[in-house]
């Protein structure tokens, strides 16, 4: 987006403490629309996409009012596609998500998460469009600029924390499918759109994304480089976590940072996309769409680690220690609690590298 109305230079935004900043002439400590860490918290930035980046930001937002959302702009189903085919900006879908998972527990908070997730049900063009994809969209087209228009729905909602998008421009993603058509389960095709990705019977060899080389959103490279923790996953591996890896610019930023790594693994494999995957697997494939990446924790649920010394071998490769804890809803179901991961963060966080004046 790069159209920009004279409205834009009017606005200005509250950040957490209260205060507002103006986009043009703020001050170095307020770079990127965040203000610097009152030493009382870390700054965290967390990526991914969908649901899996949600239950993070959920649980994230309990320990740090200093918290970032990098969130993928893949996505190619549903309302986010018929918004991207039709008008060409990125897909807002995961974005929403991301905003609804930092809405605060008060009644404000809850009703504007409720709002902003709603579906309309009709026989007409509006079926199933969610009304927080056209509130981004519309700012979007008013503000000329992804990253003021998210700030201002931020502030709308009470949002804690900042959300930003991986890429300026939409990325379509495309994988190396071992088996994708049943009849021919030898072959390897090449499967384009994340929601078919998402979605293949086959066995998913690597993903890259069109453009090759897209920009990254300078804001989340420079929160990545200036965060004290950075979290990746949990979520769906080829099409809301490994995309991250490959946008050069965010990439260069994940292996430069001086922040500390924590990589949370899924409770369990993805249908379709990561069938049969153990938890160590999940760390080969990511490791072979980057290399040079570095970790220092990888956090998974205890009760989905069948063999710990397998995933502490391949933690290693990377440089990471393991970190097992119950994370899981108590009902059964593959979801994240957001209390008992919220735990999990904040004991990785005390516990690992550097001691933070957070504590």
């Amino acid at each position: 987006m790069t159209r920009r109305t004279p409205r834009l230079s009017r606005l200005r935004r509250v950040v957490p403490d209260g205060s507002t900043d103006a986009r043009a002439g703020r001050p170095a400590e307020a770079r990127g629309g965040r203000p610097r860490r009152r030493g009382t918290q870390p700054k965290v930035v967390a990526l991914g996409g969908g649901m899996g980046l949600s239950a993070s930001l959920a649980a994230l937002r309990r320990i740090t009012g200093d918290l970032t959302a990098v969130v993928t702009v893949a996505d190619d189903g549903g309302s986010s596609g018929r918004l991207r085919d039709e008008l060409g900006v990125l897909p807002p879908g995961d974005l929403r998500k991301a905003l609804a998972a930092l809405c605060g527990d008060d009644d404000w908070g809850q009703t504007w998460a409720r709002v902003i997730q709603h579906r309309f049900q009709s026989q007409g063009d509006l079926h199933e469009h969610a009304v927080g994809n056209l509130l981004i969209v519309a700012l979007w087209e008013q503000l000329g600029d992804h990253v003021q228009a998210l700030d201002l729905v931020g502030r709308l909602l009470g949002a804690q924390g900042r959300v930003l998008p991986m890429s300026a421009v939409p990325l379509e993603l495309q994988a190396l499918v071992k088996g994708h058509d049943p009849e021919r389960p030898e072959e390897v095709d090449t499967v384009r759109g994340q929601a078919t990705v998402a979605l293949t019977p086959g066995e998913v060899q690597s993903v890259h994304v069109v453009p090759h080389d897209p920009p990254a959103v300078p804001e989340a490279v420079e929160a990545v480089l200036d965060a004290d923790w950075v979290v990746l996953g949990p979520g769906s591996w080829f099409s809301s976590v490994i995309p991250h890896l490959l946008v050069p610019e965010l990439l260069d930023a994940l292996t430069q940072t001086k922040a500390r790594r924590v990589l949370s693994l899924n409770l369990a494999p993805q249908p379709g996309e990561t069938d049969g995957f153990s938890p160590q697997r999940h760390l080969e494939v990511l490791g072979r769409h980057a290399p040079k990446l570095a970790l220092d924790v990888v956090l998974a649920d205890e009760a989905a680690v069948p063999d710990r010394d397998s995933l502490t071998d391949a933690a290693k490769r990377f440089g990471a220690a393991v970190e097992l804890a119950p994370v899981a809803r108590p009902d059964g179901t593959p979801r994240h609690d957001p209390e008992l991961l919220a735990a999990a963060y904040d004991r990785i966080f005390r516990m690992h590298g550097r001691i933070g004046p957070w504590r």
